[in-house]
């Protein structure tokens, strides 16, 4: 499934979104969320919005063929990343929660896919010229992130509970820890970009141990997140297709929060 540029990506997330959704399999949640992001990127890049959109569309090349490696290392041989093992492993778990398998997947690919792009996009100290544009993907995210969030909402009725117990959910995983965990993974890009072949194979295991230990915090947390899990996930639909159509139709939908003016 290796793409060779941001339309490849699109159409491959596309395949596994539709073949999630007449199968009934949880990949699609994640899937169905990186591909609305993946087509803002691709707008942005013809609107000219980044510094340099021939080096933007190879990086989110890059960027989509990790997740496509791993997709298709887990569906051969449960093989992969360590943390992407951990969220593939959970998708045939009925008990967790759909704003957990998002979680799961956003953790893995900015934990460690993201600074690898990053570094292979820009090399040395060409990696400095990629900090705009790197950021500027913020801005994209967060408007994705908001749309999510509302659609989670009908999905997923109390997941405003995680608030009251004080964990990170809804907006402020897709929004806000992710602003956090991208600004970490420019921290790696750069280092990874100015490290020769062996310091790199020590950062990629370091990042990668980390992010899979970060997706156990996310799939087994613990105190009174726990309890207010298994609440909000009863209450969430149990159709798989359903809720995969609903989050990837999520952009398209006007967004409850601009009211009716």
């Amino acid at each position: 499934m290796a793409a060779e540029n941001i339309d490849d990506v699109v159409d491959g997330l596309a395949g596994i979104v539709r073949e999630a959704g007449r199968t009934g399999d949880r990949v699609g949640y994640f899937a169905a969320l990186y591909r609305q992001v993946t087509v803002e990127v691709r707008t942005a890049i013809h609107g000219g919005l980044f510094d340099d959109g021939a080096r933007m569309d190879r990086f989110d090349t890059l960027f989509g063929n990790r997740y496509f490696d791993a997709y298709e290392a887990w569906r051969r041989d449960r093989s992969g990343p360590r943390c992407w093992r951990e969220a593939f492993g959970l998708l045939d778990d009925a008990d967790t929660a759909i704003v957990q398998h998002l979680i799961l997947g956003v953790n893995a690919h900015i934990n460690l896919d993201l600074a690898i792009a990053a570094a292979r996009t820009s090399p040395g100290e060409a990696i400095h010229t990629l900090r705009r544009d790197f950021l500027l993907i913020n801005d994209i995210l967060a408007r994705v992130a908001l749309a999510v969030q509302d659609s989670l909402g009908a999905l997923s009725p109390l997941m405003s509970l995680l608030d009251r117990v004080g964990a990170r959910t809804d907006e402020r995983i897709l929004d806000f820890s992710v602003r956090q965990s991208r600004e970490e993974a420019w921290y790696n890009a750069v280092l990874l970009a100015g490290q020769n072949e062996e310091e790199r194979e020590a950062t990629l295991e370091r990042l990668d141990v980390r992010a899979a230990v970060l997706a156990r915090l996310t799939a087994r947390p613990g105190g009174l997140v726990r309890p207010a899990l298994e609440l909000i996930r009863s209450t969430e639909s149990d159709d798989v297709a359903a809720v995969i159509a609903r989050l990837d139709s999520a952009v398209e939908r006007p967004s409850a929060r601009q009211g009716t003016g």
